[in-house]
């Protein structure tokens, strides 16, 4: 599942404006952000796992920079962290 999630959330991130266009990309994010942030602690951890895991097994050097900062982007750590 968390990585059906990256994979939608990386295609997003992705496309050009002729694509998807931008607002909606931005309210696809956030919503995306709000959701995990109902999640409890221990399962925002999990995933902040899984996302390290997957970024340490890429080899995709963009998509790498991408799932690493997937957890302050998406608002499951602070940035102060």
């Amino acid at each position: 599942m968390a990585e059906a999630l990256v994979d939608v959330l990386w295609f997003i991130d992705g496309s050009d404006d002729d694509q998807i266009d931008p607002d909606d990309a931005v309210k696809a994010a956030e919503g995306v952000a709000q959701v995990l942030s109902t999640l409890s602690n221990d399962q925002q951890q999990e995933l902040i796992s899984l996302v390290g895991e997957m970024a340490a097994a890429e080899t995709h050097l963009a998509r790498r920079e991408f799932l690493a900062d997937f957890p302050e982007s998406f608002g499951l750590i602070d940035d102060e962290s």
